[in-house]
């Protein structure tokens, strides 16, 4: 597949929209609209039992969401994906990680968007103030028993992909899944095409 044209159809200042035509193998075309915006970090912050989430109105869905803190740098940050990824936990509840583990690297909606992001397990936390932005003024953040947080995906009140994902990535990479366990380095099989 290849690209035979593109063209921006909206800005803003956090997202890019455009539509590219394409032609298939087969000489057919098509036309994608593809959704830019900048990558992002998400933390899953464990202590003891359980994890710190975050809960804010979601304007798109219409409704309070519950997820693990996460966003991306703001107009004219930058810095390294653990930075932001410190910076986005210290933001969101307060807490400054000790401890910051990769879990991996993730495509958010690849039929759709070319925004990816990182994921990490903070640990070793230390309470300190928050730094919310003005868009972030009705969150609010809670410890949640890891028991709880399963009730949780289980009866639809946590309900982000993302941080349904990265729950996933630590169950991965966590011996028993329990956030006060030891860290182990997760086997990546290489990925090969099916015949």
């Amino acid at each position: 597949m290849r690209t035979t044209s593109s063209r921006e159809v909206y800005r803003n200042p956090w997202t890019t929209v455009r539509e590219d035509v394409i032609e298939r193998a087969d000489g057919s075309t098509g036309v994608y609209g593809v959704v830019e915006r900048p990558d992002f970090a998400l933390v899953l912050p464990a202590d003891q039992d359980g994890f710190w989430l975050v809960e804010q109105f979601r304007h798109p869905i219409g409704r309070r969401s519950w997820e693990f803190p996460q966003g991306t740098w703001g107009s004219g940050g930058d810095g390294t994906p653990e930075d932001l990824a410190r910076a986005e936990l210290a933001e969101e509840t307060g807490f400054r990680a000790g401890r910051l583990d990769h879990l991996g690297r993730l495509d958010l909606a690849p039929g759709l968007s070319t925004q990816r992001f990182d994921v990490w397990r903070a640990t070793d936390l230390t309470p300190g103030p928050t730094a919310r932005e003005a868009s972030e003024a009705d969150m609010r953040s809670a410890f949640v028993p890891e028991a709880e947080l399963r009730a949780m995906i289980t009866d639809g009140r946590f309900t982000d992909g993302p941080s349904l994902a990265a729950y996933s990535l630590l169950l991965l990479a966590v011996p028993d899944g329990r956030p006060g366990t030891e860290w182990v380095t997760p086997h990546r099989p290489e990925l090969r095409p099916r015949r």
